[in-house]
């Protein structure tokens, strides 16, 4: 790692980051669902009251801890994830009741869903300017590839040892591995480090906002509305996925197999992405982020037949696949660099919050007698709503120049 260049010291530090990141992300924590709640003896919806009440403290919390990469140097305050992340997968390990299971979702969702891909995303959104849109849509395969991998890996290794033993080895894994790759990384880094070999000094050119001044602007909700689209409805459709089965009338192993589906088109559009931001710029692109997850809704309210699973869930995988890049580097495009860490906080707290809003939605009218039809007809229509503010505003979102 000695002869790599700065650029792609930053890159594998934002990759594994984002790999790491994992361990706070629901996809991962679900994989302990059942076994949590066998030995707590609670229900689903005990489990998920829980889940979404921890996530939503956890998105509060991001706020003020998320701007706090504005203030240090990012050695130190990678070190300091690292060291909650570790801290709390440990704690993790010893969940013995319901007080003390909200704890350590709270944390695992603040320190690895939270944090890690904050301080991942907002390091690559600062660092790199003229190739930001392929360093990010590079350093997101950190997590596609947590997708892919650990599910399998995990299950296996539950066969052999206990959860909490699981647990424990990923703490460990954690505070050896991930400070060696700190100090080789981005030892060096400053807040004013930037992107080599960068011909102009862009971020000069444009007036570089406060997150108190984007918080008085608009143009924020606005692009948020349509950030938050998938989220919420993504989320509430992963959770949800046996009651969307049960609903079509689908055989048990086709969402799974369609998922693989969902992992290629992600891939894809992940790749293609960081391509068309560093071409087109993000904030041209975003108005179709959620046409993907707009035809997925319709698919999902008007298709019966097992095939429509596939395409319901690629569909979703191309709108997932060009949020994770739009979404990191819009902001950065729009407001400017010098106080992204506080921006990316406040986005980044939303998002979480709106995972936790998209369960609790769905729960609420799935409780209430929605059809599954009904429930993406409501996602349908806030779309809908989103992007036609979005287009009317959308001449509105070039940067201030100097």
């Amino acid at each position: 790692m000695i002869n790599l260049s700065l650029n792609k010291k930053v890159i594998i530090f934002g990759f594994i980051f984002t790999f790491f990141s994992s361990f706070g992300q629901s996809f991962f924590l679900g994989l302990f669902n059942a076994p949590i709640r066998k030995e707590l003896d609670i229900s689903h919806g005990q489990f998920g009251t829980i889940y979404a009440s921890a996530t939503i403290c956890s998105s509060l919390l991001l706020i003020w801890a998320g701007k706090k990469i504005d203030d240090f140097k990012l050695l130190y305050y990678s070190l300091f994830v690292v060291i909650l992340l570790s801290v709390s997968s440990l704690l993790f390990s010893f969940i013995n009741n319901i007080y003390f299971l909200a704890i350590g979702i709270f944390l695992m969702r603040f320190s690895g869903q939270g944090l890690m891909s904050h301080t991942s995303t907002t390091s690559i959104s600062r660092f790199f300017d003229k190739s930001r849109g392929k360093a990010l849509s590079t350093i997101w395969f950190g997590l596609s590839s947590a997708e892919f991998i650990l599910p399998v890996f995990i299950t296996y290794l539950t066969l052999l040892y206990s959860w909490r033993i699981v647990w424990q080895g990923i703490a460990l894994l954690i505070i050896i591995l991930l400070p060696i790759i700190i100090f080789k990384c981005i030892q060096t880094i400053k807040l004013d480090s930037r992107e080599e070999d960068l011909s102009s000094n862009k971020k000069d050119q444009i007036k570089q906002w406060t997150r108190l001044e984007v918080i008085k602007d608009y143009k924020f909700y606005i692009v948020s509305l349509n950030m938050l689209a998938g989220p919420w409805i993504i989320t509430g459709i992963f959770i949800y996925q046996s009651f969307i089965s049960e609903a079509k009338g689908w055989n048990i192993f086709v969402i799974p197999k369609a998922f693989m589906f969902y992992s290629i088109t992600s891939i894809l559009s992940l790749i293609l992405s960081g391509f068309l931001v560093d071409k087109f710029t993000s904030r041209k692109l975003i108005p179709i982020v959620n046409i993907p997850l707009l035809l997925s809704m319709i698919t999902l309210i008007f298709f019966e037949y097992d095939l429509s699973a596939f395409i319901f869930l690629g569909l979703i995988g191309i709108t997932n696949g060009l949020a994770n890049v739009l979404g990191s580097s819009t902001w950065a495009e729009i407001y400017g660099v010098n106080f992204i860490g506080g921006i990316k906080a406040l986005t980044t707290a939303l998002m979480v919050f709106s995972t936790a809003f998209g369960t609790a939605l769905f729960g609420v009218l799935i409780d209430r007698g929605f059809s599954i039809e009904g429930i993406a007809l409501i996602g349908a229509t806030y779309i809908v709503v989103s992007l036609i503010l979005l287009i009317i505003f959308r001449k509105k979102l070039e940067p201030v120049k100097l």
